[in-house]
């Protein structure tokens, strides 16, 4: 049995699609360790894929919601407060799409119109996640508010088109909001910039394949699993990460400080 590190907890969770999901793993892990949640996609996005057989596995109650609309998201957190009994201790923004990088799209010849679709999706819905949480007093003091980014937000993937930019962005708006729900109610803020993983979408990047495997060499542990990213956001959705907040936390098996690993140059 799982230690019950999250036992009494309540959340909402974003962004799970199927079982191969970034955020399907952390919510079975949360699960196991005693948490309950809701769990919300988009309409479109619900219709793809098997949510709602994987969420009557666990109890879970799945809301549709559009993550761009202040509308759905007022709506989302109204009904899990209901159905969860209180306010909200953790929520995860897993929820990243490009159609540019869907269509192979050159970084220099990029569809703008498309390229403001993907700053909406992936990175202003954490912004308008936020507010509306903040504005609507939805979180428990000490709650804790997590969204996954990757580390093209500070380093060059030419293969990763505008997404880099959208964790950019990502990233500066929950060291913001970190502050101001800190001061309000010592709820902390922070992102995981998570190894490549073998997602549903990851393998939709042009060249994911070959990336994977140069992550994988590069760094001195290995690409982190889905599951090791799962158990770590449990950890700062619990007590024991009461005054981590504001930070980009990588969890990258130690690629993030690597300049060369000899293993590349053989």
């Amino acid at each position: 049995m799982a230690i019950q590190l999250l036992a009494g907890k309540r959340g909402v969770i974003f962004g799970a699609l199927d079982d191969q999901s970034l955020a399907w793993k952390i919510a079975d892990v949360c699960h196991q360790m005693g948490a309950k949640f809701t769990l919300t996609n988009a309409p479109v996005a619900l219709r793809m894929g098997p949510l709602a057989e994987l969420a009557a596995g666990i109890g879970a109650e799945v809301i549709p919601a559009d993550a761009t609309s202040v509308a759905d998201l007022e709506t989302l957190f109204q009904k899990s407060e209901e159905i969860l009994g209180g306010k909200i201790d953790f929520v995860l923004h897993a929820i990243g799409m490009s159609v540019n990088v869907r269509k192979k799209k050159s970084y220099t010849d990029l569809n703008h119109d498309w390229m403001q679709k993907t700053f909406d999706i992936s990175a202003i819905s954490f912004h308008k996640m936020c507010q509306v949480l903040y504005k609507g007093d939805h979180m428990a003091e000490w709650g804790s508010i997590v969204g996954l980014t990757y580390i093209a937000a500070q380093r060059v993937f030419p293969d990763y088109g505008e997404m880099a930019e959208s964790k950019s962005l990502l990233e500066s708006f929950a060291r913001s909001f970190g502050y101001h729900f800190g001061e309000k109610s010592h709820v902390r803020v922070n992102t995981i910039s998570q190894s490549p993983t073998m997602t549903t979408a990851g393998k939709g990047i042009p060249g994911f394949l070959e990336f994977f495997g140069y992550g994988d060499d590069m760094s001195p542990l290995g690409n982190a699993p889905a599951e090791d990213c799962a158990n770590y956001c449990a950890t700062l959705f619990s007590d024991l990460t009461r005054y981590v907040t504001m930070q980009n936390l990588y969890h990258d098996g130690g690629f993030s400080t690597m300049g060369m690993n000899p293993k590349l140059i053989k």
